[in-house]
């Protein structure tokens, strides 16, 4: 078992550690990067990619029931739920070869398996238990990324109580659904299995669904879930589930009051932990916080030499955060001059159920509570001319700027293809940008990002169409 040397080799293949290692090459750093599964990481694979392809199925699902407002008329509407998952699962495939690709491109090693930090500046790679190569590198990036959380007595069994891989691979659309968790995971799946046809429960510990989001986006959402059908606990727990037939019974708590209901399966989305087990944490001075390693703005832990990025490491999880943290880490491993630490008031959340959200910074509530003397404004999709095209009138963009200084804090938005437009904003805010600038940019006419300017302008008092 030869000893193989690199400049920095990086533990975990997802969209924070590919990144990391192909940047890092880029800036001239011998790199390798172990992966024991699948290279994409569980977004590529199990997350962000198939859930989106499913998602899209479900949305021409929705449209073949409501064609009649465009004029069509159809027979029988069927679908055959093996040929969506077929699908979903050839898209992350294509992409995860996609990645292989372009690690080969920029000459980044690959070792299939297992990495452990082994000592200082050395990593021990085992697959199926036995050694497969033994690195040496000045750095070590760890991006092992997370899994989902459980709770005791709501463990899942991969038949009837399911996590996220099995939600996305059924072998039938269930009759009906419990989703424990209303948070992104949770509604994105709530939404697919409604659209699909399912009855759906949410159950959701906090007061209100989509709990990270403003407060008036998160009441609207919940109005059109419900609207659709789903069923909403929130200020609500599950106290046990017990089997049942072929399902399940859901024994659900609000308050002192408790309930039962009958499911054919269950789905937990109740958060991550990090992956911080078996990757040679014990010894040195990596710390670890409610499951989740602690780095510096330069993304270094306790342990001179090892840095730490990604769903390991404090929120917001999102793959693209990831993605960023990985590029800033390896460039200020690598010297550059002009690198910066990440500010993650600039970083986009987007949920892709039905209608779509999307948020970016401050929440009304967070800039009054930190000081700020706030204006905010709001348009309604239901007053702009390409929502009503689309038949899409549901939604509304709000913004938040600071009313002393006009500089952009936070916008949020409920609708059709939020979580596309959502990103001129980050722009906007990533540059500093204030409402003048915003006020003077001019949006092209039909669109549904005129909705944007129009609550920019409302913010000042200027909206003209609403």
């Amino acid at each position: 078992m030869a000893e193989t040397s690199f400049d920095l080799v990086v533990l975990g293949g997802g969209p924070g550690g590919y990144v990391a290692a192909i940047r890092a090459a880029q800036l001239g750093l011998k790199t390798a990067l172990v992966e024991r599964e699948h290279l994409g990481g569980i977004c590529l694979n199990w997350g962000c990619i198939p859930t989106k392809a499913l998602l899209r199925s479900a949305e021409i699902h929705h449209l073949l029931h409501h064609l009649d407002a465009y004029g069509f008329a159809v027979g029988e509407i069927r679908y055959d739920a093996q040929k969506l998952v077929a699908r979903s699962r050839a898209i992350a495939q294509r992409l995860s070869n996609g990645v292989a690709y372009l690690l080969r491109k920029n000459r980044v090693t690959v070792f299939d398996g297992h990495g452990r930090l082994a000592g200082r500046g050395r990593v021990a790679v085992t697959r199926n238990g036995d050694p497969v190569a033994e690195l040496a590198a000045a750095h070590v990036i760890l991006a092992t990324g997370a899994r989902a959380r459980t709770l005791p007595g709501l463990e899942p069994d991969g038949a009837r109580i399911w996590t996220y891989k099995e939600a996305m691979v059924p072998a039938a659309i269930p009759r009906s659904l419990l989703v424990v968790g209303a948070g992104a995971i949770g509604i994105e799946f709530a939404s697919f299995y409604r659209d699909m046809g399912a009855q759906v429960t949410v159950v959701e510990a906090l007061e209100r669904v989509l709990p990270s989001e403003d407060e008036e986006i998160s009441q609207l959402a919940r109005k059109s879930f419900e609207k659709q059908g789903i069923t909403i606990h929130t200020g609500a727990s599950v106290q046990a589930l017990v089997r049942r037939g072929d399902g399940l019974a859901a024994r659900i708590a609000i308050g002192e009051k408790a309930f039962e209901i009958a499911v054919e399966r269950v789905i937990l989305a109740i958060g991550i932990v990090g992956n911080v087990e078996g990757i040679g944490l014990e010894g040195t001075g990596v710390a670890v916080e409610r499951a989740h390693v602690v780095v510096d703005e330069w993304l270094r832990t306790g342990e001179p030499g090892v840095y730490a990025i990604g769903d390991l490491v404090g929120p917001p999880w999102l793959a693209h955060k990831a993605s960023h943290e990985g590029v800033v880490c390896v460039e200020h491993i690598a010297g550059v001059n002009d690198v910066r630490p990440l500010d993650t008031s600039n970083i986009p959340a987007c949920t892709y159920c039905r209608p779509q959200i999307a948020s970016l910074g401050l929440t009304e509530q967070a800039a009054r509570a930190a000081g700020h003397t706030v204006k905010i404004g709001r348009f309604p999709y239901s007053a702009n001319g390409k929502a009503l095209a689309l038949g899409e009138s549901e939604g509304m963009i709000k913004t938040v700027f600071d009313g002393t200084t006009g500089a952009l804090l936070g916008a949020h938005m409920i609708g059709a293809e939020v979580t596309e437009l959502i990103q001129g904003y980050a722009i906007a805010k990533t540059l500093e940008t204030t409402e003048r600038e915003l006020i003077e940019t001019i949006f092209p006419h039909p669109t549904l990002s005129e909705a944007m300017h129009e609550s920019v302008l409302d913010a000042y008092g200027r909206a003209i169409h609403f």
